[in-house]
């Protein structure tokens, strides 16, 4: 089972990579990257912090996104075109299939995420010209530049010499040369002097980015879940409505549950992803302790495990045939 599970999950892993709209969205992402610190520059005293919260919000949105497309296109489209019935005519069995669809998709947003945090990492570094007397940090402008033209070339190379598929190979040369340019960051700063100690990357950022990749997870479980009985259209909605409401599910629930069944109810069914939106704690200067990572961590497993159950007994009801 194990087996089949990953063969599945590596064949959904590229498959959507190499889907069109999962490299616009990230494009497109890291487009906003790029201008954000243009964009924070208008405050008084809280640049940097706009800067931060700019950067999460992108991240999270662009995991979403990237999370209904893709589960749509690995589920829904395999049902809607009948490929799925080749697949389930094998020895597979149907829960091992959502599974692995699972997986394939989260590793595939995994990817993104990892890209798009590297690119809040840098735009941070860089941060905001908030007087005229502050300069560009030309090593991060040098370093993604790099990144950039080096990840066109050689895609560009290898797509006409040995016919690479052009988007999944940029991306994953993009993940390859930004690790090697944030270990490159990571020691020298922006005078292009050894000094780790002042590199400009905190522990914040990124635990606020494992955060926002846990509330990702739920997010393509809910998008398996959905595709595996309604099309990409309905499955936006439903996503979007479930992600909205979780943003609000203190506010909408959990000021009611101890007066009314229902806000016990909504309380259980709707994530909670007010836990992994940290937005106060940029404002406060707060930090994240581990045990909160820890418990959120415990509650997206759990949450996650429950949703693909239910997507598997709702699959395995569903006549593909």
């Amino acid at each position: 089972m194990i087996k089949k599970v990953s063969i599945i999950a590596k064949n959904t892993f590229v498959e959507t990579i190499r889907q069109p709209v999962y490299a616009v969205i990230l494009a497109f992402a890291l487009f906003l990257f790029v201008l954000s610190p243009s964009i924070a520059m208008y405050t008084l005293d809280e640049d940097i912090k706009l800067l931060r919260e700019i950067g999460l919000s992108t991240l999270f949105l662009t995991g979403l996104f990237i999370a209904i497309f893709s589960a749509s296109g690995a589920v829904a489209e395999e049902i809607d075109s009948k490929t799925i019935t080749t697949v389930l005519s094998k020895p597979v069995r149907r829960p091992s299939f959502i599974i692995g669809k699972f997986l394939g998709v989260l590793s595939a947003v995994g990817l993104a995420h990892y890209i798009g945090t590297i690119a809040m990492f840098l735009s941070i570094r860089h941060g905001v010209l908030e007087t005229a007397s502050d300069t560009h940090d030309w090593t991060v402008i040098t370093v993604a530049a790099s990144v950039a033209v080096l990840a066109l070339l050689l895609s560009a190379f290898f797509n006409y010499s040995y016919d690479w598929s052009f988007t999944s190979t940029a991306i994953l040369l993009t993940a390859l040369f930004s690790t090697i340019g944030m270990a490159f960051l990571f020691f020298i700063d922006r005078h292009w002097e050894f000094n780790p100690s002042h590199n400009g990357f905190t522990l914040f950022d990124l635990n606020a980015s494992v955060l926002l990749f846990l509330a990702v997870m739920i997010l393509i479980a809910l998008a398996v879940m959905f595709s595996t009985r309604f099309n990409i259209v309905l499955t936006l909605i439903f996503c979007i409505v479930i992600f909205l409401v979780g943003l609000i599910n203190g506010w909408a629930f959990g000021r009611f549950v101890d007066q009314h069944w229902w806000a016990q109810i909504g309380r259980m069914v709707f994530p909670d992803l007010q836990a992994f939106w940290i937005s106060d704690a940029i404002y406060e200067d707060s930090s994240v302790p581990a045990n909160y990572l820890g418990m959120t961590a415990l509650y997206a497993t759990l949450y996650t495990s429950g949703i693909l159950a239910f997507a598997i007994a709702l699959f395995q009801k569903r006549q593909v045939g």
